[in-house]
């Protein structure tokens, strides 16, 4: 009679070991090719927008050269004075972080009650809340911009439609419906024991929301921060018409570098360097919650 050892090397095919080798190697080549080539992609604009942020605008609007023949920091500078960069830096951040801190806030709650109680109309509820990223945004723009001329008109002064309020309400529009979602898959994979233990030392439902679930919740807010703060950043769609020349954004105000006689494409590199700090810089502290976060709402 056979032993184990012996049957399995007897019923195991020839060259097994040796054709999962070449299946490891080659997924491994394919792999590094992969990420070649990503790295290529992602690296070469970025390495010419830095190139072009420190050449003068001749060399700029000259033929492409790899390597600057002059450095200068000058487009750093002068960014600030062609344009109101400053302004449109404020309006930015004013309008981001508020439909960031907004959204976040009213989705805790939100996303609380979708996973914590049974209520009629939840399912209607989460399904509307659902459906609202399968339109694009452009649908929104006409009904939008139409609400707030009428209630402005109705009110006797302009408080929503080019001003700071009426843009965040705006960004609540699309960033509120994938937080409320996100944050309620989150909060479905922490377990109900936790809200009954809290509830047996005597704490109410806010009580054990703030005590147990928000801390176990973290990563999902932190990551529904992000993909919020960086949704508003970028957005120019809305932007675009729901501001003026006082409260417009960035993703709007790099437009003014193209006048109708020049374009000055070295101070809009310089501009477009800088504007991404704030988002590069978030995203490298707060990657671990992030992933973390979209992980365990993609899983569920």
């Amino acid at each position: 009679m056979l032993d184990t050892q012996t049957a399995i090397r007897v019923t195991r095919p020839r060259g097994f070991k040796r054709g999962g080798r070449r299946e490891q190697l080659s997924f491994r080549i394919f792999r590094w090719v992969v990420l070649v080539v990503l790295t290529v992609f992602t690296a070469v604009p970025l390495y010419v927008m830095v190139t072009s942020s420190i050449k003068p605008l001749a060399d700029v609007q000259a033929g492409f050269e790899w390597w600057p023949s002059t450095i200068t920091f000058e487009p750093f500078i002068e960014m600030w004075t062609t344009v109101p960069l400053a302004m449109y830096f404020l309006n930015s951040l004013v309008v981001s972080a508020s439909a960031t801190v907004m959204s976040v806030i009213i989705a805790i709650f939100a996303s609380y009650a979708l996973s914590r109680y049974r209520f009629r109309g939840r399912g209607a509820f989460s399904g509307v809340v659902l459906s609202t990223q399968m339109f694009p945004g452009v649908l929104f723009l006409l009904p939008l911009f139409l609400i707030f001329v009428n209630i402005d008109r109705a009110a006797g002064f302009t408080f929503l439609y080019q001003t700071w309020l009426g843009l965040i309400v705006t960004y609540l529009t699309f960033t509120l419906p994938f937080s409320i979602w996100m944050l309620a898959s989150y909060m479905d994979g922490i377990p109900r024991d936790l809200d009954e233990a809290a509830k047996v030392d005597g704490t109410t439902a806010l009580g054990a929301l703030f005590r147990v679930i928000l801390p176990a919740a973290r990563p999902g807010i932190i990551a529904v921060a992000v993909y919020s703060f960086m949704s508003a950043w970028g957005e120019i769609l809305f932007a675009s018409q729901m501001t003026n020349s006082v409260t417009r954004t960035l993703a709007v105000g790099l437009q003014a570098y193209a006048t109708e006689t020049n374009v000055y494409w070295n101070q809009i590199m310089a501009a477009s360097l800088v504007v991404s700090v704030p988002i590069v810089v978030g995203f490298l502290i707060l990657q671990r919650y992030l992933v973390a976060g979209l992980t365990a709402g993609a899983v569920k």
